[in-house]
């Protein structure tokens, strides 16, 4: 049998635009609006500042090359993926998938630098990101937790993948080309824990997208990179998995075994893209139902907060010990505190919501009264039945009354009309005229209809940037 990347180039070549179902074109279109929103959002951030001035610093005077989002300099294309993933990681709008990546921030930077790069059409580009973001998907799914408890942040080691699928179908690259790429992405592959839990800032997928641009490039010029890279005795699962035999030290479901055979099985007829979920607020994914729920349930029944006596939430043991309990960070099922899975419950009785524009950082000072007082009598319960973002919320009132309901864990799955009804509310934050964004809505609304995908890239920039063919 061909071995494992053999088998995805195979197919990430044949791909063609029409092979994509059109809840695939959506997802693709609605992902790439969500990592640009927030490009948008975080190029105004600390972060997103930092990430322009470093790479300015280091590359200025690159002639040909990639442009910088938002700020419209020109940089490496290594450089540029890098400081365009920096910024939308800063923004907060991520996507997730499974709790521990967020595939968008590294995919999407790399697919437009690619974009660009090729002068590649709206078609090629959401083909390349559907392709990106299966391969990664797949790659990543049942082993995150596991790769996490070794002390690998599995956000960046799968994120150089997605990346490096999408600039490699995006530009055209033979199935000998992609071959080497997925396995020089193995080579690259890297990001660990440590750093974040002693105090420091993590390399997360700005770093994984600059490599996966090596990757390409590489392979593009000829370097062949290896045949059983991901499935060997000495490959990427034995490395980052603990083994090549798919056991599990960890999952979401309890299961200790997983598949290897899957990752590859039914590519095109069952897509994993399609799990993707849109992480609206500023906060752990795992938080959003707790918000969003809640909120919905107070909505249905006219629950008001002064109503409420006590809530218990049931959820995922993993998420209470993030980011994994092999080195937990923070516990939620402990007392309560602002920022906390507790402070989420209560918001969403309490305001019926979560601002979308609040950043990661969070004031007490700032906060209603009301949600700090209520969070003290939310009640997160550990299990190991339920499913990942899926918990079931009882609110007791003081009637003696009680309410429950059981999130599916899919709530934060829509279409791109609902994303794009919905990221607007951002609107006030951004650095471009409401009138740009709503064209740049619009664009990736009809991707499929123009002849160049880095006209997203322009409608980033600011005042007559924007502008430019």
């Amino acid at each position: 049998m061909a071995s494992l990347s053999r088998r995805l180039a195979q197919w990430i070549v044949g791909l063609r635009y029409e092979d994509l179902p059109t809840d695939v074109v959506d997802r693709a279109k609605g992902v790439s609006l969500h990592c640009l929103a927030s490009v948008l959002l975080g190029a105004k951030t600390g972060p997103g500042q930092q990430a322009l001035k470093f790479i300015a610093g280091e590359e200025s005077g690159v002639r040909r090359g990639a442009t910088l989002m938002v700020d419209g300099g020109t940089a490496t294309k290594g450089g540029a993926a890098y400081a365009n993933s920096e910024m939308a990681l800063a923004g907060g709008k991520f996507d997730t998938f499974r709790m521990l990546t967020h595939p968008g921030t590294s995919i999407i930077p790399g697919a437009l630098v690619a974009a660009e790069v090729a002068g590649a059409s709206g078609k090629s580009f959401l083909t390349g990101i559907a392709a990106g973001y299966e391969i990664m998907e797949r790659l990543a799914a049942d082993f995150i937790p596991t790769v996490m408890s070794r002390g690998f942040h599995p956000g960046p080691v799968f994120g150089i993948f997605g990346p490096a699928v999408a600039a490699a179908k995006i530009m055209g690259l033979s199935e000998d080309q992609v071959n080497s790429t997925i396995a020089l992405c193995v080579s690259l592959a890297a990001g660990n824990v440590e750093g974040i839990r002693s105090g420091g800032k993590a390399l997360r997928e700005g770093a994984a997208v600059r490599n996966a641009m090596l990757a390409v490039a590489l392979a593009q010029q000829g370097h062949v990179g290896g045949e059983t890279t991901l499935e060997g005795d000495a490959g990427f699962y034995h490395s980052y998995a603990g083994n090549n035999l798919g056991r599990l030290a960890y999952s979401f479901t309890g299961d200790t075994h997983a598949d290897m055979e899957a990752i590859a099985a039914d590519l095109g007829k069952s897509w994993m893209f399609l799990e993707t979920l849109y992480r609206i607020y500023f906060t752990a994914g795992y938080n959003i139902a707790h918000v969003e729920v809640t909120a919905k349930m107070c909505e249905e029944n006219n629950i008001r907060h002064q109503d409420v006596e006590r809530v218990e939430a049931v959820v995922n043991w993993i998420e209470t010990q993030y980011p994994s309990p092999a080195f937990p960070s923070r516990r939620e099922d402990g007392a309560a505190r602002p920022g906390g899975t507790a402070y989420f419950t209560a918001y969403g009785i309490v305001k019926r919501g979560y601002p979308v524009l609040r950043g990661q950082a969070i004031n007490p000072a700032e906060d209603p009264p009301e949600v700090l007082e209520l969070m003290k009598r939310v009640t997160i319960v550990p299990s190991h039945q339920m499913t990942l973002f899926g918990p079931r919320f009882t609110i007791y009132t003081k009637d003696g009354k009680s309410y429950t309901r059981q999130s599916t864990g899919r709530e934060f799955i829509w279409d791109f009309g609902e994303e794009a009804r919905r990221i607007r509310d951002i609107i006030p934050g951004l650095p471009i005229p409401a009138a740009q964004f709503d064209t740049l809505i619009a664009t990736c609304r009809d991707l499929e209809q123009h002849a160049r995908a880095d006209r997203l890239i322009q409608l980033t920039l600011s005042g007559s940037k924007s502008l430019r063919s």
